[in-house]
């Protein structure tokens, strides 16, 4: 009879890798719940009507995130920022990010959306600079922070590769908020006149592939398992033919 004997440094390498490996697959597991609920929040605040910019500062503003907010007052077209390496329809462009100045005297950073490289200049897109009041209906995204390996935002030389609300806002002349320093709002599909900026570009960049990670996680431990389980039982089996060679 076979009888299962743990060697001590298989067992010693093999038991700490299987305690991760499990622990990581419950991890990604947890975040998944915790991504689904996430996802959920966002379906409900895109299927909500939108709220005006008084009842999203009532509560923290990122708890409506990709819902619509309904927003009144006067781009400031002199101080718009440009977010570099942009596509759309695979052409390479920019998005217009201008602060909007509402009518108690706010202002949010309002991304009006695509435009082409060779737009960059407000005067070949004279007819898209709004002046005047305008009322909109925006897309609440919080603040962006640069992510690894991205390139650094050049401030001095308005080149933008992230939205950073605060320093934008400061550059807008606006004093800090720590609610409206938080999000800012991209423009819906609504055409603007002479077709450009381009809106609508907003898109839900927020994978959930932790379960495939939990089962990457949970079948390394089951192989490592089986590994181990398998060298003991070959040593098993080569013990028990070394005693039935030895006896006369």
């Amino acid at each position: 009879m076979i009888r299962l004997r743990p060697a001590l440094w298989p067992t010693l390498i093999s038991l700490p890798i299987l305690v991760l490996s499990l622990t990581l697959g419950v991890w990604q597991m947890e975040r998944r719940a915790w991504k689904h609920q996430i996802l959920d929040r966002i379906a409900q605040n895109q299927a909500a009507e939108p709220l005006p910019l008084n009842g999203l500062l009532t509560y923290d503003p990122l708890v409506f995130e990709y819902g619509r907010v309904r927003i009144a007052g006067t781009f400031l077209h002199d101080k718009e920022f440009y977010l570099a390496a942009r596509s759309l329809k695979n052409k390479v462009g920019l998005q217009v990010v201008t602060p909007l100045r509402t009518d108690d005297g706010r202002i949010v950073l309002f991304n009006r959306g695509w435009i082409p490289q060779e737009g960059k200049s407000p005067a070949k897109r004279a007819e898209g600079q709004v002046a005047g009041r305008v009322e909109l209906t925006g897309i609440v995204r919080r603040n962006q922070e640069r992510r690894q390996f991205a390139p650094e935002n050049e401030p001095d030389k308005n080149v933008w590769f992230h939205v950073d609300v605060p320093l934008m806002r400061h550059l807008a002349g606006a004093p800090p908020d720590p609610k409206l320093d938080a999000f800012f709002l991209d423009a819906d599909a609504a055409p603007n006149p002479g077709g450009v900026p381009i809106g609508g570009q907003t898109h839900l960049d927020i994978p959930n592939d932790h379960l495939q990670y939990a089962i990457t996680w949970f079948l390394l431990a089951l192989a490592l398992a089986g590994v181990y389980l398998a060298y003991h039982w070959e040593n098993g089996w080569l013990e028990i033919a070394g005693r039935t060679k030895q006896q006369p």
